[in-house]
C-alpha cells in the first residue's frame, strides 16, 4: 500500500469503494466515510484489505466520547487550538472546528488516513490542518491549548510511550484523554493523575464492535499533581 499512497487520487477512489459514509448515535453532528457492518472489508481478512491497518476507517469508542464533550462544552474550546494526535478518521478533530477553535491540527503518521480526513472534511464543509509526522517522538514546538488522545491506549508498549511523551511535551497545554476502559490506561499509574470530566454510555452498535465495552470517559491531566 506503501507505493499506492503516493497516488492520492487512487487512494481516494480506494476509500469511496470500501467505505460508507455514516454518522454514530453519539456523534451524530460530524458524517464520516467508515468501514460499517455493510461494507465487504467489514468481515474481510487482513490479506483481502488493500488497507494497511485501516484504523481511520473506524471511530474508534474513546474517539467518540470525545468528540461528544468537544461538542457539549463548545465553549471550552472556542477561539482554541488544538492538537489532536493520533487522529484516525479526525472525528474529534472536525467536532473542535464545530465547536470553533480557531485551530485544529490532526496528527496521524499513516498517509492514506491523511487522504480519509480529507474526505471527511469535504463531508462536513470543514477545514482543518493535518499533519503526518511522529509527534511523539519529537518536541512540541508550538502550543496549543488543548492536546487530544482518543482511544490512544490499546497497547501497553504503545501506552509507555504517548504517556512519556505527555508527560514531557504538554506542560503547557491542557490534555484531554477518550477512552473506554482499555486495560493499559486502567492499569497505568498516570490514573492517578486524570481526573475524570464526564462519561458516557456507549450505543449498542459501538459495543457490539468493541467487544462489549459499555462506557466511555473523558479524563483531564492533572498537571498540579504531576511529578
Amino acid at each position: 500500500m506503501r507505493a499506492l499512497v503516493l497516488n492520492r487520487a487512487f487512494v481516494r477512489q480506494l476509500i469511496w469503494s470500501h467505505t460508507k459514509l455514516t454518522t454514530t448515535d453519539l456523534v451524530p453532528e460530524v458524517s464520516l466515510r467508515l468501514i460499517t457492518p455493510e461494507c465487504p472489508l467489514w468481515k474481510a481478512t487482513p490479506e483481502q484489505c488493500p488497507f494497511n491497518d485501516p484504523f481511520w476507517a473506524f471511530f474508534w469508542p474513546g474517539g467518540q466520547v470525545l468528540s461528544r464533550y468537544i461538542l457539549g462544552n463548545p465553549h471550552l474550546f472556542y477561539k482554541k487550538s488544538v492538537l489532536d494526535v493520533g487522529s484516525g478518521c479526525g472525528g474529534s478533530s472536525l467536532a473542535c472546528k464545530l465547536a470553533g477553535a480557531s485551530y485544529v491540527v490532526a496528527n496521524d503518521i499513516d498517509q492514506v488516513a491523511e487522504v480519509a480526513l480529507e474526505i471527511n472534511m469535504e463531508a462536513n464543509s470543514l477545514h482543518i490542518n493535518t499533519d503526518i509526522s511522529n509527534r511523539l517522538s519529537s518536541h512540541l514546538k508550538e502550543p496549543f491549548d488543548f492536546v487530544l488522545l482518543g482511544d490512544m491506549f490499546y497497547d501497553p508498549e504503545f501506552t509507555e510511550t504517548v504517556i512519556y511523551w505527555i508527560q514531557q511535551q504538554t506542560n503547557n497545554s491542557s490534555v484531554l484523554i477518550g477512552d473506554p476502559g482499555r486495560h493499559a490506561l486502567l492499569n497505568h499509574p498516570i490514573k492517578t493523575k486524570l481526573h475524570q470530566v464526564a462519561e458516557y454510555a456507549l450505543p449498542k452498535t459501538c459495543q457490539l464492535e468493541n467487544n462489549g465495552l459499555s462506557l466511555g470517559k473523558v479524563w483531564l491531566l492533572d498537571r498540579i499533581n504531576m511529578t
